[in-house]
C-alpha cells in the first residue's frame, strides 16, 4: 500500500497516520504530494521513484476534510466567519487545533479511489499530457479526493481547481501553440508564455469560501430593495436532473446587474453547481474583479479580433468547461436590455459552444434559456437617460456604491423561470456547419430567445404601465386604468399567460396601490384636488413605463400584427385571407429587429392560434363578410399602443434618412434623430416621448443596414423605406 497524503502543516500528516496505524496497522509508504490547497510541497523524488519500483502497489489518496459550522441545517461560510482568521475549511494552525478539539465532528477523514501503481504509469505513458509522472498522479488523487469530498459538502462547491496547470499541460494545447508560433513567427516559448498570461487573465478561479461568502452577500443585498427570488422548484428539479448527464450552458435575458446574483444565489439555495460566467474585462476592477472570478466570472476582453493567439486560449478554455461538464452562462444579448425587450442576439461565445460540440467535447449540450423579471428595476432610471442621448456611466467601485445606494427603495420581488432545454445537438444536425454566419446557428440563437420570451412571467406593475401608455401620458383617475387593465387581463387570461401574482386589476383600489408604488420612484405622476386623484406620465416617465410595457408587449404583438394586416385588408375591400397573410409577413419583416418571431409558417400558424380565441371562424368571416366583420370581434384596437411607439420611431429615422447625404455617421445620425423626434413630440406628431429614444432609432437603423439604405448612392430606396413606414404607421395609428 502506498497513501498519498494531500495535506497541509503538521498536523494533518499526524491525524492520518493515527488513522492509517488504527485501521491498517500502519502496513504501507506514507508519501505527501503537493496541497490541493495550496499547489505547493510534496514530495516529488520518492513519489516516482516508489511508483516505478516494480512491486505495484495499491495507491490510496488520503485528506483531511474541515467542515464549516452548521447553520440552519446546512455546513456553510457566514458573515462571522469574516471576523475570524481564515477559512474554517482550510483552517490556520491555532484554530485548527481549536476545531479538533471542541469540534472533533467537523474534521472528516477521506479517502479517494485507490489504483494500481502500473495503471497509473500506463495511463501517464499513453496520456495526452506533458507533466511528469508525480504531477499526473498528484492531479489525479486530488480530482478523486475533490469528488469525495463534494458527497460531503454538496454540489454547490463542484468547482474546477488548478485550471491553468491542467490545460497548460496538455499536450494538444502545446501543439496548437506551436502551430500557431510557426505561422506567426514568434518564438514558441514565448507564444506559450503569452497565452499562459491569456489562460489566468480569462479563467474562473472559485473559491468555496468566496462562494459561501457572496450568497450571503447577495441575499443582503437583494433584500435591501426586493423581497424575494421567485421561482418555480419543478424546473429547478429539471435543471439539476439534466445537468447530471450534459453540460449545461444558461442563457438568462440581461435587464439588470442583479440578474447574475439571482441565479447565483437561486443555485447556491438549491445546491447547484455555481456556473461559469462570461463577464466584460471592464468589470474586472479591484475589488470587484477578483471577488466576481472567485465566485465563477470568467473574464472575456471586448475585442480580440485580430488575436489569434487570444482566440485559441479562449477557445481550449471553453472545450475544458464542456469536456468536464461544467455549467456555464452568459447573455446572448450582450449588454444590458435598455429597452425591456430581449436584444439581438450575438454569436461569438455560442459558437465556440457549438464548435466544443461538433470537435466531440461532449455528445451533446443542453441550452437553457432563463427569464428574470423585475416588478421594477433600479437601472431604468439610468436607462432613461442613456435613451435620450446621455452617456453610460462606466464601472467603477463609486459606481457599484452608488448602485447599491440605489436599491434602499421598495422595488418588489425578482421571478426568474426556466424556458425548455434546447439540444444544440438536433439543432446543428438539422441545421449543419458552427461557424457565425450559419443558418443553424443563428435558428439556436433565436429560439433560444423565443423560448426566453415564452417563459416570461407578467408583473402586475406591467400591466398598470400598460393602462398608462395607451392613455398616452393623459391624466387619468384610478377607475379609467383599472378599465383598461381590466381588458388587458381578460386578454392575458384568455392565451393562459402566467401573472407573478393574481392581483384583481379590474378593482381601482389594488390600481391605486401599484400607481402609489410606482410614484414611490418617481415612475408616475399624480395630482389629488376637489376630492379626486389623476395620474400622468411625463415624456421621461412614458420611456420609464414602456421598459416595463416592454418586457412582455411581445404577447401583444401577434394580435396588432393581425389587427394591422386586417385593417389593410379592410380598407382594400379584401375578401381572401392570402393578402391578409401577406400584409403580416410585410409588418413581420419591417419588424425583425424589434422582436423574436418564428419561421414563416409557423409565425402564420401563431397569429391563426391568436385570432382564433376571438374569433374562430375568422378565415370564412373574411370571406364571407370582409375583414371589418374579424375587426370588430376583437374589441379595443391594440396596435396603436402596442407597435405605434416603435414604429413613431422608425418614422423619425426613415425620414432622417430621406435627407441624409452619403456621409453616414452613426453618432451623428443618432443626434439629429434625436433633435427631430424632440421637434416632432413638441408638435405632437409623435404618440408620445417613450418614441424619442436612441434604443429604438438602432433598431431602426439595423433594419435600414440590413436593406442597405446606409450604403452611399440609395437615396430612392431610402424614399420608399421611409414611405413604407408611413403607411405602417398610418395603419397603426387608425385605432386610435
Amino acid at each position: 500500500m502506498v497513501y498519498l497524503l494531500d495535506v497541509v502543516g503538521s498536523m494533518e500528516p499526524r491525524i492520518l497516520e493515527k488513522w492509517i496505524r488504527d485501521e491498517n496497522g500502519m502496513s504501507g509508504d506514507l508519501i505527501r504530494i503537493a496541497s490541493s490547497r495550496r499547489g505547493r510541497g510534496g514530495e516529488s523524488e520518492t513519489l516516482t521513484e516508489r511508483l516505478t519500483r516494480g512491486d505495484d502497489p495499491w495507491v490510496i489518496p488520503l485528506r483531511v476534510v474541515w467542515m464549516a459550522p452548521e447553520r440552519r441545517g446546512r455546513r456553510s461560510v457566514g458573515w462571522s466567519d469574516v471576523f475570524k482568521p481564515g477559512d474554517p475549511r482550510d483552517p490556520l494552525p491555532l484554530r485548527a487545533r481549536w476545531i479538533r478539539v471542541f469540534h472533533p465532528g467537523r474534521v472528516v477523514l477521506l479517502a479517494g479511489t485507490g489504483a494500481g501503481a502500473s495503471d497509473l504509469v500506463n495511463d501517464h505513458e499513453k496520456g495526452a499530457e506533458v507533466d511528469g509522472l508525480t504531477n499526473f498522479v498528484t492531479r489525479r488523487a486530488w480530482l478523486s479526493l475533490d469528488y469525495g469530498e463534494r458527497q460531503l459538502r454538496g454540489n454547490r462547491y463542484k468547482v474546477p481547481r488548478f485550471v491553468d496547470q491542467t490545460i497548460l499541460s496538455r499536450r494538444s494545447f502545446i501543439e496548437i501553440v506551436n502551430e500557431f508560433a510557426a505561422g506567426s513567427g514568434e518564438d514558441p516559448e514565448r507564444a506559450l508564455n503569452r497565452a499562459s498570461r491569456y489562460l489566468r487573465e480569462i479563467a474562473a478561479t472559485h473559491s468555496p469560501y468566496v462562494i459561501d461568502m457572496l450568497a450571503n452577500g447577495i441575499h443582503y443585498l437583494y433584500r435591501q430593495g426586493y423581497g424575494r427570488i421567485e421561482y418555480l422548484p419543478e424546473q429547478v428539479e429539471t435543471i439539476a436532473t439534466l445537468g447530471q448527464s450534459h453540460p449545461v450552458v444558461f442563457l438568462p435575458a440581461h435587464r439588470s446587474n442583479l440578474d447574475r446574483l439571482s441565479i447565483q444565489f437561486l443555485l447556491w439555495e438549491n445546491d447547484l453547481p455555481p456556473n461559469h460566467t462570461a463577464g466584460g474585462i471592464n468589470m474586472n476592477f479591484f475589488p470587484i474583479g477578483p471577488l466576481l472570478r472567485r465566485s465563477g466570472v470568467f473574464f472575456i476582453r471586448r475585442t480580440f479580433k485580430d488575436n489569434e493567439l487570444y482566440k485559441i486560449v479562449l477557445r481550449t478554455y471553453i472545450d475544458f468547461l464542456i469536456e468536464k461538464r461544467f455549467p456555464m452562462e452568459w447573455y446572448l444579448e450582450g449588454g444590458r436590455s435598455r429597452s425591456g425587450k430581449l436584444g439581438a442576439p450575438r454569436y461569438g461565445l455560442l459558437h465556440y459552444v457549438v464548435d466544443a460540440l461538433q470537435r466531440g467535447k461532449a455528445e451533446d449540450i443542453m441550452v437553457v434559456p432563463v427569464s428574470i423579471v423585475y416588478d421594477q428595476i433600479q437601472d431604468v432610471p439610468d436607462y432613461t437617460r442613456e435613451a435620450q442621448g446621455k452617456g453610460k456611466e462606466k464601472e467603477s467601485l463609486g459606481w457599484l456604491l452608488r448602485a447599491i445606494r440605489s436599491l434602499r427603495r421598495r422595488y418588489g420581488n425578482i421571478h426568474v423561470r426556466f424556458g425548455e432545454p434546447l439540444s444544440i445537438a438536433k439543432v446543428m444536425t438539422e441545421d449543419g456547419e458552427s461557424h457565425e454566419e450559419s443558418i443553424g446557428l443563428r435558428k439556436l440563437a433565436f429560439e433560444a430567445m423565443h423560448r426566453i420570451g415564452k417563459v416570461t412571467a407578467i408583473t402586475p406593475l406591467a400591466v398598470v404601465s400598460i393602462a398608462l401608455l395607451a392613455a398616452r401620458g393623459k391624466a387619468q383617475t384610478a377607475d379609467d386604468l383599472a378599465g383598461t387593465c381590466s381588458r388587458l387581463m381578460r386578454f392575458i387570461r384568455a392565451r393562459d399567460l402566467e401573472m407573478t401574482e393574481d392581483s384583481d386589476l379590474a378593482n381601482p383600489a389594488v390600481v391605486s396601490a401599484a400607481l402609489a408604488w410606482l410614484k414611490e420612484n418617481s415612475a408616475v405622476s399624480s395630482h389629488e384636488a376637489i376630492g379626486r386623484t389623476v395620474y400622468w406620465l411625463n415624456d421621461d416617465q412614458m420611456i420609464q413605463a414602456s421598459y416595463y410595457r416592454n418586457v412582455v408587449v411581445h404577447y401583444f404583438v401577434p394580435r396588432a400584427i393581425a389587427e394591422m394586416a386586417l385593417t389593410e385588408g379592410h380598407e382594400a375591400e379584401s375578401r381572401s385571407p392570402e393578402p391578409i397573410e401577406e400584409s403580416m409577413l410585410a409588418i413581420r419583416d419591417l419588424l425583425k429587429f424589434e422582436f423574436f418571431f418564428a419561421e414563416r409558417d409557423q409565425f402564420l400558424a401563431e397569429l391563426d392560434a391568436d385570432i382564433a380565441i376571438d374569433v374562430p371562424d375568422w378565415r370564412d368571416l373574411v370571406s364571407a363578410s370582409g375583414p371589418g366583420e374579424v375587426l370588430s370581434g376583437f374589441g379595443p384596437p391594440i396596435a396603436w399602443w402596442a407597435l405605434l411607439p416603435f414604429l413613431d420611431a422608425y418614422q423619425v429615422v426613415g425620414d432622417e434618412l430621406e435627407v441624409m447625404d452619403d456621409s453616414y455617421s452613426e453618432k451623428s445620425f443618432l443626434k439629429s434623430s434625436l433633435a427631430r423626434a424632440r421637434m416632432y413630440r413638441i408638435e405632437e406628431r409623435l404618440i408620445s416621448g417613450e418614441s424619442a429614444s436612441q434604443v429604438l432609432f438602432k433598431s431602426a437603423l439595423a433594419l435600414a443596414e440590413n436593406r442597405g439604405l446606409l450604403a452611399d448612392g440609395n437615396q430612392a430606396e431610402r424614399v420608399v423605406f421611409a414611405t413604407e413606414i408611413r403607411r405602417a404607421r398610418r395603419i397603426a395609428a387608425s385605432g386610435l
